[in-house]
C-alpha cells in the first residue's frame, strides 16, 4: 500500500493552498474571542453562528501581527468610536495560512470599520423593529408627565461624575425647590451593565408607588461604553416601566435605543436636572399667573359689585326718601282729618251734652217741683203702682217742702 508521512501530507496541503487560493479574501465573521499579547500581537477566533438557533456553524483561528494591529485597531477606533472586541461582527481581509505543526489559521491584513458601523446600525434597527412589533416601543412615552415630580428614583453608579453633577444641580437650584431622590446603584458600562440596570428597575418597581419618575443617568464616555444601552432586554424593561423614565446618558453623536424608548431623552445628567427644575418652575409660573388672573377677576367683580351696591344704595335712598315723603304727606292728611274729625266729634259731643244738660235740667226734679209738681213715695218708692193701705205713711216732696201724710183712704180712677 502506498503511503506518505504526516509531515509530507501537511506540506502537500500547505503547497496546494498556497498555489490554488487567492492571496487574500474578504470574510464576514463574528469575533468569538480576542486576546492582546504582551508582544503586541492580537489573537482572535472568528466564528459564524446560525441567526435563528445561534448554533455554531464554523470557527477559525486568526492572528493580527503587531505591526499591523497597531494601525488596524487605531483606524477602527477612530471610525467606529470603539475598540475591537468579542461579539463584534467585522469584515476582515484575511490571508489563509497553513503550518505543518500549528495547522490552519488566518492572518488578518485589514478590517473595514465602515462595515461594522453598518452592522451595528442594522442590529440596532432590528432591535427597534422588534420592540415595535412587540407593541412596547411607545409605552413609556404614553405615561402622563407629572406636573410637579417630587419623588425621583435615580439609576446610576454612585461614584459617577454624572450622578454628582445631577445632585448638585438638584440641591443647589436657584429656586430652592426640594426634590426627594433615592439612588439605585447599577453598573453603567460593560457586559454586566444591562443586567444591573434591569435589577435596579426591578427594585424600583417593588416600591413604584413612592416615585413620580425614574432618572437613568451616565456621564459622557467612549461610544463602546454605551453599547449596553442598545440592549433589547434593557430597552424592553424601560419601555414597559409604569412611570416615566428620563435618560441623560451624556452623549450627543447619536441616540441609544434606551433613549428612544424612554419617556424623555436629554443630553446629559445636568440637562435632566434642569428639565425637572424647569418643569416645576413652569408649573409655579402657571399657578402664579392663574392666581393673578383670579385676583384680577375678583377685584373687577368686587369693583362692579361695589358700583352696583352704590347705585342700589342711591336708588334705595331715593325710593326711601320718596316713600317717607309720601308717608309724611299721608300722615299730615290723616292728622288733619283726625283733627277735623276730633273737632267735629267734640263739637257734636258738646252739642249733645248741651242738649243732655238742657234735657236733664228739664227733667231735674227740682225744676219739675218748681213748676208745681210733687213726688210721693212709700218706703222710698214711688206710690205709683203700689197698693196703699189705710194708715200707710207716705212722703210727698215739693219744691220747698217734704210732707209726711198718713193714708186714710184711697179711691180708684
Amino acid at each position: 500500500m502506498q503511503h506518505i508521512s504526516l509531515t509530507d501530507l501537511n506540506l502537500l496541503i500547505k503547497d496546494t493552498l498556497n498555489t490554488q487560493l487567492e492571496p487574500s479574501y474578504w470574510v464576514v465573521a463574528e469575533i468569538g474571542e480576542l486576546r492582546e499579547a504582551r508582544n503586541g500581537h492580537c489573537y482572535l477566533e472568528f466564528v459564524e453562528k446560525d441567526e435563528e438557533s445561534n448554533q455554531l456553524l464554523s470557527k477559525s483561528r486568526a492572528t493580527i501581527w503587531s505591526y499591523s494591529y497597531r494601525s488596524i485597531s487605531a483606524w477602527f477606533q477612530s471610525v467606529t468610536g470603539e475598540n475591537l472586541k468579542a461579539g463584534m461582527t467585522v469584515l476582515a481581509n484575511v490571508q489563509i495560512q497553513f503550518h505543518e505543526v500549528y495547522g490552519l489559521s488566518l492572518n488578518v491584513k485589514d478590517i473595514d470599520p465602515n462595515f461594522t458601523l453598518g452592522e451595528r446600525a442594522r442590529k440596532k434597527q432590528e432591535i427597534i423593529a422588534q420592540l415595535k412589533e412587540d407593541g412596547v416601543f411607545e409605552m413609556n412615552k404614553s405615561h402622563p408627565l407629572p406636573l410637579v415630580p417630587q419623588n425621583i428614583a435615580i439609576i446610576s453608579a454612585e461614584s459617577a461624575a454624572g450622578y454628582g453633577d445631577f445632585m448638585n444641580q438638584i440641591l443647589d437650584n436657584e429656586y430652592r425647590y426640594k426634590l426627594n431622590s433615592k439612588l439605585f446603584v447599577a453598573t453603567m458600562q460593560g457586559e454586566k451593565a444591562a443586567a444591573t440596570i434591569i435589577e435596579a428597575l426591578h427594585q424600583i418597581h417593588r416600591q413604584v408607588e413612592n416615585f413620580d419618575a425614574v432618572v437613568l443617568i451616565r456621564g459622557g464616555g467612549a461610544q463602546v461604553d454605551l453599547d449596553c444601552f442598545d440592549n433589547y432586554e434593557l430597552a424592553a424593561h424601560i419601555a414597559q416601566f409604569p412611570v416615566p423614565i428620563f435618560t441623560g446618558i451624556g452623549h450627543e453623536r447619536d441616540e441609544t435605543i434606551c433613549d428612544l424608548v424612554a419617556h424623555t431623552k436629554l443630553k446629559t445628567p445636568t440637562a435632566v436636572a434642569e428639565f425637572l427644575i424647569r418643569g416645576i418652575r413652569i408649573y409655579e409660573e402657571k399657578i402664579n399667573l392663574a392666581t393673578q388672573n383670579i385676583l384680577s377677576y375678583l377685584n373687577q367683580k368686587i369693583e362692579r359689585e361695589q358700583h352696583r351696591i352704590n347705585d342700589l344704595k342711591h336708588s334705595m335712598r331715593y325710593a326711601l326718601k320718596k316713600h317717607i315723603n309720601k308717608a309724611e304727606n299721608q300722615l299730615d292728611r290723616y292728622q288733619q282729618k283726625m283733627q277735623y274729625g276730633i273737632r267735629t266729634s267734640f263739637q257734636n259731643t258738646h252739642q249733645k251734652l248741651e242738649i243732655y244738660e238742657k234735657t236733664l235740667d228739664l227733667i231735674n226734679p227740682k225744676n219739675v217741683f218748681k213748676k208745681g209738681y210733687s213726688y210721693t213715695s212709700l218706703n222710698g218708692k214711688s206710690v205709683e203702682g203700689q197698693k196703699l193701705n189705710r194708715g200707710d205713711e207716705i212722703k210727698t216732696i215739693t219744691a220747698r217742702k217734704e210732707i209726711i201724710s198718713k193714708v186714710e183712704s184711697t179711691t180708684k180712677k
